[in-house]
């Protein structure tokens, strides 16, 4: 597709604020993929390419707050395979059934996400993780892999459901930030492959919008970690909300 000096700054810009709040909280695909449609990519091209986009900055977030000691690779490592399989099985489950019946629910949770977030005020500042007895563990693990199949055969809150479930076991905002960079990493990764296998990709515009992203998300993660997880918190919060108006409009408008 023909690449102009317009379209490059849309790209450049966009991606960055994106990965700037994507670094963090998510809902960076909020921005970043409105702007590859406002550059004429057709929406099946421009969901695919944010990937590639969106892969690069996840990146460079996971690398810093790795980095940071904010990543527990010994608790995550295991299940990234989980992780990668799962996500593929989500992108190819697409092509059997339509997505959007899940919109409804997707709302739901997400509203049972702010109300409990906004309930416990003091929640996330501080780290109390809980003891990963078996019951707990099979609980914590089913919930990621289900959320990574959910990733790639849905999508939209998939970052607030993953730091979600880091919150629930006790983790602080910033180490639930940090380890679900790295699970959101590893199945937009696998997702990422599904899509080049069906060739919908395009690498021009992804590479630039990836190139800002790593940008964006270098400079996101080190504001968050400068700022702490009252920040944090906020920023996910607000997310949450956007998210929730973004799913109705999305609903209602289909």
């Amino acid at each position: 597709m023909e690449l102009d000096i317009v379209k490059v700054f849309v790209l450049s810009f966009f991606g960055f604020v994106g990965a700037f709040i994507n670094a963090t909280v998510s809902g960076g695909g909020l921005i970043t993929l409105p702007a590859l449609l406002s550059v004429g990519l057709p929406p099946s091209a421009a969901i695919a390419t944010n990937k590639l986009a969106a892969s690069m900055g996840n990146l460079t977030s996971s690398l810093t707050f790795f980095k940071a000691g904010k990543i527990d690779m010994k608790l995550i490592g295991p299940i990234l395979p989980l992780i990668f399989i799962f996500s593929m099985i989500g992108a190819w489950t697409v092509h059997l059934m339509d997505s959007e019946l899940l919109r409804p629910l997707i709302i739901v949770m997400l509203i049972v996400v702010l109300i409990y977030t906004l309930a416990k005020k003091n929640w996330g500042q501080l780290a109390e993780r809980k003891p990963l007895k078996w019951k707990r563990g099979i609980l914590f693990f089913s919930s990621l892999v289900l959320l990574a199949f959910y990733d790639g055969f849905f999508g939209p809150g998939t970052g607030s459901f993953i730091i979600f479930v880091f919150l629930i076991m006790g983790f602080d905002f910033l180490e639930a930030a940090g380890n679900a960079k790295v699970l959101n990493f590893m199945s937009n990764i696998a997702a990422l492959i599904m899509f080049l296998i069906l060739g919908e990709v395009v690498f021009t515009y992804g590479i630039i919008m990836g190139l800002s992203m790593i940008v964006g998300a270098f400079f996101g993660t080190k504001f968050a970690l400068k700022k702490g997880t009252s920040f944090v918190r906020m920023l996910f919060i607000v997310m949450t909300i956007v998210l929730i108006m973004k799913n109705i409009y999305d609903y209602f408008q289909a």
